[in-house]
């Protein structure tokens, strides 16, 4: 008997790619001065694109970790389980120096190439990159003490991936956490209660005792934390093991897991501080200041991740439209589609480009240079903004391309959709991105002009960018109900670096586009709104993978 149907028309699943064959990442690599790290992230970007990778990332995905906060004797373990494939990523991510590693690489370009490979490494499972995130941002907060630093570093730095509950010194390699928010403060981390006193006889073995509660505490197994606590001398930041020097466990106690809408492979927990034993780093009352170190790095983070997530995004719609056919013809071909995958591409390709080019001014930064570091200052809190809200919208665009499909959890589509807000959430919602960009601007008002002479290096290629960078530099004069327009001012910011950005350095399709769309008003309100004047089905063709 013949079958009832013949399986016709179905897109094949994408898999055997190069995830770092992309232009605006290769072209920004070598840019930035790391294009001696293209074949590790082309290695990297292969087996990111292979089946292997992939369902690591699906089974951390649908396994998510357990807490196990009991042995069977009723002792207290607070240990929390994973599946062994979030093992498998967080190797390769260390392996590869995604963590702490280029603090200890003294070589121009390090953190650009570390960066290029957490967007390629993040498309197979965006969850297991922020305990990553973490450890490459607690190094320069730990630096304000130079003796834990010392101890702590060259492990944080190592390549070893090395789980378990150990002492940390005893080990091959750490993973670092950060435990800030509470209950009843949120963002407003100077409303926090826990309190730290100075520990030992009369104080004097430098240890302190840690007595409270965190609401939020993203990777419980790690084996050391950043947190904040009040001390004597007010809000003071320490540096927590799980395990202490003499091999009993610290009074961390893991209350309960999150049931989070995404990063679901991640676990995040709500921690109760039990007397536990820490050390300061840097000086007492100055904690947000010393943490803010760690707070930076993790933004950018959150900006590369977000642009990683469009690239994916952007990748599948197109992948999915090229072998689809629909109303007799390739709907990669038809006209409403093209715009809306070359859409889709452009701002992935403009967010691509600002996350390297922050990672450049970060590295720069480290390496002395104070321009860049007050370019940073600015633009890092502009596109943590701009960047990460714009991602839900995109991958909710994306989705609806391989319509009722997309929709389907096998499509991984869902998945990118549900980890899409989370980078707007982290490390400070939007509102308080666009707070702090006002505030670098009043407090820093070189960091005004640094942001402004990036801008002036586009100056006469673009008729339409040079119009609105006039117009939203005439806009920071204006004091006005600042904080009010804050969102809109903010948002105009990083337009205008991006566009200055894709004039200079971008393909000029994309740049094109990006420049008649965002800046010239010719756009509409949801994706796939471009002008006919641009050269759309080009620039799909840099978000069409080769297989």
């Amino acid at each position: 008997m013949p079958p009832t149907h013949e399986v016709t028309n179905q897109v094949p699943p994408l898999v055997g790619h190069d995830v770092a064959d992309d232009p605006a990442l290769l072209e920004g690599l070598r840019r930035e001065g790391a294009d001696w790290a293209e074949t590790e992230l082309r290695e990297l970007g292969v087996l990111a694109g292979g089946e292997r990778a992939q369902e690591w990332g699906r089974l951390a995905n649908e396994h998510p970790p357990v807490l196990r906060t009991h042995d069977r004797v009723g002792q207290r373990i607070d240990e929390v389980e994973f599946h062994p494939h979030w093992h498998d990523l967080m190797a390769v991510a260390v392996s590869h120096g995604l963590h702490a590693a280029p603090w200890r690489q003294d070589r121009p370009g390090a953190h650009v190439a570390r960066a290029a490979k957490f967007y390629v490494w993040s498309q197979v499972e965006a969850g297991h990159t922020c305990p990553i995130s973490m450890t490459y941002s607690a190094v320069p907060a730990l630096r304000h003490s130079p003796g834990l630093a010392a101890e702590y570093e060259p492990l944080l730095a190592a390549r070893d991936y090395d789980f378990g509950l150990r002492v940390p010194t005893a080990k091959r390699g750490l993973i670092a956490g950060m435990s800030m928010t509470e209950k009843q403060g949120g963002s407003d981390v100077r409303a926090n209660t826990t309190r730290a006193v100075p520990g030992g006889a009369n104080g004097t073995d430098g240890t302190y005792v840690l007595t409270g509660h965190k609401w939020f505490t993203s990777a419980p197994m790690s084996d050391v934390f950043l947190t904040l606590a009040q001390a004597p001398g007010g809000l003071s930041c320490f540096l927590l093991p799980r395990v202490l020097p003499d091999g009993t466990r610290n009074a961390l106690h893991l209350q309960r897991l999150k049931d989070k809408l995404g990063n679901r492979s991640n676990a995040s927990a709500e921690i109760e501080y039990d007397g536990a034993i820490g050390w300061l780093v840097g000086e007492e009352g100055r904690g947000v200041r010393t943490i803010i170190e760690m707070v930076n790095n993790t933004r950018l983070d959150c900006v590369i991740g977000g642009a990683a997530g469009m690239r994916h995004g952007a990748v599948r719609a197109t992948h999915h439209a090229t072998h689809r056919l629909a109303f007799g013809a390739p709907l990669v071909r038809q006209p409403l589609m093209t715009n809306v995958l070359a859409d889709l591409t452009v701002e992935a390709e403009a967010a691509t480009t600002v996350a390297l080019r922050l990672a450049a001014a970060g590295d720069r930064a480290e390496r002395g240079d104070e321009q860049e570091a007050a370019f940073r200052r600015l633009a890092l809190a502009v596109s943590k903004y701009w960047v990460c809200k714009r991602a839900p919208a995109h991958a909710a665009e994306a989705l609806e391309c391989l319509g009722g499909n997309g929709y389907v959890e096998e499509s991984g589509m869902p998945r990118l959709f549900r980890e899409s807000p989370l980078s707007s959430i982290w490390e400070g919602s939007g509102n308080v991105a666009a707070l702090d960009t006002l505030r670098a601007m009043a407090k820093s008002p070189e960091s005004v002009e640094a942001f402004a002479a990036e801008l002036r290096l586009a100056s006469g290629a673009d008729r339409r960018l040079d119009d609105a960078v006039a117009d939203v530099l005439r806009d920071l004069a204006d004091p006005a109900d600042a904080e009010f327009r804050a969102r809109r001012l903010v948002e105009r910011l990083a337009l205008v670096l991006q566009g200055s950005l894709l004039v200079r350095h971008g393909d000029k399709d994309v740049a094109d586009a990006f420049c008649a769309s965002r800046l010239g008003g010719d756009w509409g309100v949801a994706f796939g709104t471009l002008p006919p004047s641009v050269a759309a089905e080009a620039v799909v063709d840099r978000a069409r993978p080769a297989q």
